[in-house]
């Protein structure tokens, strides 16, 4: 049985780990790359719906996607795959993004209404139980927060009852912190701000999210596959750069995971969410097995000792590149 914690101030009880849709459906890691970089969207779709499928089947209630992954072929595999798996359907978390789209960004009171009602209606759902606002960063943050903005688009729909909370998303964690700051809302997804080579997180983020008990979800806690696998030799990933004392490091905890049997992927994923703001993670999953042993890792008990001899191994480094 996979572990629960409460999200912040909201009633929600997420599961420690769901899965990240923004990749699902991508056959390999180095096409992972191209994805938002301007190119065709990289995801196979039956892939997509058959690694969606088998995380629900591996014990998964806890799915987050947005409006912008894969050009919304994301939302429509998560609406196939809970029409295949039906009885899963009211078990489920689900939260979306709006905002940011594959060709713009827009924090306008109708684009937002436009693109949450489209979410809900690629996804088969009458509602969801977050929408964060997406990548605002470089946005007038008065406009965003404004009531003829997405912050008062956002109440509007949570009004009518198409949405249970509102959060802010953003793979810049400045961004975040400015947005979590205000207390208007009640989640935040925490990019590149998390894992165990990177602690942004503790310059800010916590305090703040801590003062206004708005609830955290690590993104990328996995750095992009290099905490799950190791280095590995001609592997390219999405605004990443690894230091060779950063590949080197990482080579150590896996060495310490390798004698002590604990799967490296078990360790950064749990070890997020240790710290008491943080309710859960939401690795990415391609394809079926890597929703598998996502988790499984999440299910696997991992002893005390484990923990005390890993946390002198966990150390900042500067991984993410600017966006």
């Amino acid at each position: 049985m996979m572990r629960t914690k409460r999200l912040g101030r909201s009633e929600l009880q997420l599961p420690i780990v769901g899965i990240g849709t923004a990749f699902t459906g991508i056959p390999s890691q180095n096409q992972t790359v191209r994805q938002y970089e301007g190119a065709p969207s990289a995801a196979d779709r039956e892939l997509g719906i058959e690694t969606l499928v088998a995380a629900i089947d591996a014990g998964c209630r806890f799915f987050d996607t947005a409006a912008l992954y894969g050009n919304s072929v994301s939302e429509s595999m998560i609406g196939e795959a809970l029409r295949q798996r039906p009885a899963a359907k009211d078990k489920m978390i689900i939260t979306t993004k709006a905002g940011r789209s594959h060709e713009f960004y827009d924090f306008s009171f109708d684009f937002i209404l436009r693109s949450v009602n489209d979410s809900l209606e690629r996804m088969g759902l009458d509602s969801v139980d977050i929408v964060y606002v997406h990548d605002a960063m470089d946005q007038p943050m008065e406009d965003v927060l404004a009531a003829d903005g997405a912050l008062g688009a956002l109440r509007h729909l949570q009004k009518q009852g198409l949405l249970r909370h509102i959060g802010t998303a953003s793979n810049d964690p400045p961004t975040n912190l400015q947005y979590i700051k205000t207390g208007d809302f009640d989640a935040a997804v925490i990019a590149d701000s998390w894992s165990l080579i990177n602690l942004t997180a503790e310059r800010g983020i916590f305090a703040a999210a801590a003062e206004h008990d708005v609830g955290l979800v690590a993104a990328t806690p996995v750095e992009r596959g290099l905490l799950v696998t190791g280095p590995q030799a001609d592997t390219k990933y999405l605004n990443r750069v690894f230091s060779q004392e950063c590949l080197d490091h990482v080579s150590r905890i896996k060495a310490l995971c390798d004698r002590c049997d604990v799967p490296m992927l078990a360790a950064a994923l749990q070890w997020c969410t240790r710290h008491p703001q943080v309710a859960s993670t939401i690795p990415g999953a391609r394809v079926p097995s890597e929703a598998e042993s996502s988790m499984a890792a999440a299910q696997l008990e991992i002893p005390d000792e484990f923990w005390a001899d890993l946390q002198p191994l966990v150390k900042h480094f500067d991984t993410a590149l600017s966006v």
